[in-house]
């Protein structure tokens, strides 16, 4: 057992912000959370202001660490991508694929499998984004890699694997009997890259779609007489959102709007983040495009945004900044809600005892400071 003593900062719990806590710690998962006596700890941590949190959940991640997952589909990138974001606090992720062929899929799907067996931190499962995407809502998505669902792809995803699976899809070009079958296996379907209107996404949400990535990117605005994809989640309070809080995916004013029509509850913060996240915001390549990256902001020659520079913590910090939600709110939206979304709850995303000791330790402007994965301190 290890015991910790955290002070002079806020420590949020289910039942109250404590500003001085004993954590105890057997193996990877928290024993207790209690007021601190004279107790012995092996380590103290004097927050000085700041913050220990839940670690972070970042259910979409390209990259990091001059890494692309695309390019480097294996055990070594997924290691190297969750390197460089555990930097800023997140202790559990999905590597995503941006559109790829077949080939590259199964040799994702089956990396991920083998980081999960090394015991890789962090990694735990892997998000397939399209390529059973709308071409009018491709975004930098390579049109010629975009393909519909067809056995051969239905019998890739659908095989048993030892993490999470998500797939983003365009909910309009979907057969709903193909969606229920992913669904049957354990797939966590999220519309995205996506015209459907606000019928065809219902459509897909009776049919299993649980989630819809990026939030506004990628989709028709909501109009009041095509509500589209985001009446639709709007709609439905029992969809969760992945929003990109770096203020040019969405803008403030449409994040506060969002907080007043889906609860923190719905409302995942994900950082969609490039290979220059952890690499000091050097420029990459995607499909042989060079990808340049000014003020943490991806684009390529044409303007097109690329996936973004966002780390989880700036995320955590955004969000207050520019909703002005507490930060025990901000930290939920960034742990216990991708935590639910992914069926990990009950492990993730929470100081209780019993789930696993991962912390994100922030200073008093929320910018990281120490990570904890599994009990251990990892960065």
């Amino acid at each position: 057992m290890t015991v910790l003593h955290v002070f002079n900062g806020y420590i949020p719990t289910a039942d109250a912000v404590l500003s001085e806590a004993r954590i105890t710690m057997e193996g990877e998962r928290i024993g207790s959370i209690a007021a601190f006596g004279q107790e012995r700890a092996d380590e103290s941590i004097d927050l000085a202001g700041g913050w220990m949190l839940p670690g972070f959940i970042d259910v979409q991640v390209n990259g990091g660490g001059g890494v692309l997952f695309n390019d480097t589909p294996t055990l070594e990138g997924i290691a190297a991508i969750g390197a460089a974001h555990a930097r800023y606090g997140t202790t559990a992720f999905l590597p995503t694929l941006i559109s790829a062929d077949p080939s590259v899929i199964a040799r994702g799907l089956d990396a991920v499998d083998e980081a999960i067996v090394a015991g890789v931190p962090g990694v735990v499962g892997i998000h397939v984004e399209g390529p059973f995407i709308n071409p009018r809502r491709k975004g930098i998505h390579a049109e010629e890699r975009l393909i519909p669902l067809d056995d051969k792809t239905m019998a890739l995803l659908t095989r048993p694997r030892r993490g999470r699976v998500m797939v983003t899809l365009a909910p309009e070009l979907a057969d709903p009997a193909d969606l229920t079958k992913l669904v049957a296996a354990g797939v966590i379907l999220s519309a995205g890259h996506s015209d459907a209107t606000s019928e065809q996404a219902a459509n897909g949400f009776a049919h299993g779609i649980t989630g819809v990535t990026h939030l506004f990117n990628a989709m028709a605005p909501l109009h009041h007489r095509a509500p589209g994809l985001v009446g639709a989640a709007f709609d439905n309070d029992e969809v969760w959102c992945g929003l990109i809080a770096d203020g040019v995916h969405v803008v403030p004013s449409i994040l506060r709007l969002t907080l007043k029509a889906k609860s923190p509850e719905r409302i995942m913060l994900v950082t969609d983040a490039m290979p220059g996240v952890g690499n000091n915001g050097a420029p990459f390549h995607l499909d042989g495009h060079e990808i340049f990256v000014r003020d943490g902001i991806c684009t390529d020659a044409a303007g097109t945004l690329a996936g973004s520079g966002l780390d989880m913590a700036s995320a955590v910090r955004n969000v207050v900044a520019m909703t002005g939600i507490a930060v025990p709110v901000a930290a939920r939206m960034a742990a216990a809600t991708p935590a639910a979304f992914l069926g990990l709850a009950g492990d993730y995303g929470a100081f209780q005892p019993g789930y696993r000791a991962d912390f994100a330790l922030l200073d008093s402007e929320l910018k990281p400071m120490q990570t904890w994965i599994g009990g251990r301190r990892f960065a």
